[in-house]
């Protein structure tokens, strides 16, 4: 039996989850509603405020499903109930991030050394915040609902610049560590 299956998933006070006929879950809760279409073999049912997943087979299939499901609808209720933040320190001389509105947009602005400036836009669902705190590295804050797309943002904006490691300058998680190499030296 999975580990990971066979545990339920509490639903908290505020969250609602729905099973509908062709195993499509829906999750309510005070941040907003995520959605998820189940693989139709998993058995999917909402007991005394808990989600249980359950398979039908010990095939290798179900047995993967089996747990993804589980994963999957316990990060749907954190998602709704508290949310998912990922944090990106910009570490260079000159580099600057800010979150600004252009045309009606909120979009991140970033300076990289590059000869022109970047702009992103966040997908729908995405919320990103540039602070720069006087004498510290501009830190970017993405927040959301969905687990998912809220790593893919923060991988996506990590990539415009990712830390090189030499100087240690670009783009990275608050607890990435990067690992430094020394340069070359003067022939003498």
């Amino acid at each position: 039996m999975s580990r990971i299956g066979k545990q339920p998933v509490s639903i908290p006070g505020g969250v609602t989850v729905d099973v509908a006929k062709n195993n499509t879950i829906t999750v309510k809760g005070s941040k907003g509603e995520l959605t998820y279409q189940a693989d139709p073999d998993m058995t999917v049912k909402v007991e005394d405020g808990e989600v249980i997943v359950e398979r039908p087979t010990d095939q290798k299939r179900h047995r993967a499903f089996h747990g993804l499901t589980r994963s999957l609808v316990a990060n749907m209720v954190q998602g709704v109930n508290e949310g998912y933040t990922k944090e990106l320190d910009v570490i260079g001389v000159g580099y600057r991030a800010d979150a600004t509105k252009m045309s009606g947009l909120d979009v991140l602005e970033l300076a990289l050394g590059f000869s022109h400036p970047i702009y992103f836009v966040p997908p729908d669902g995405i919320d990103i915040q540039a602070e720069t705190i006087r004498g510290q590295n501009p830190r970017i804050k993405i927040t959301g609902i969905d687990k998912q797309l809220v790593g893919q943002v923060a991988a996506k904006i990590r990539a415009l610049r990712p830390p090189e490691p030499y100087k240690g300058k670009g783009i990275r998680y608050i607890d990435e560590y990067v690992r430094r190499k020394a340069g070359k030296t003067a022939a003498r």
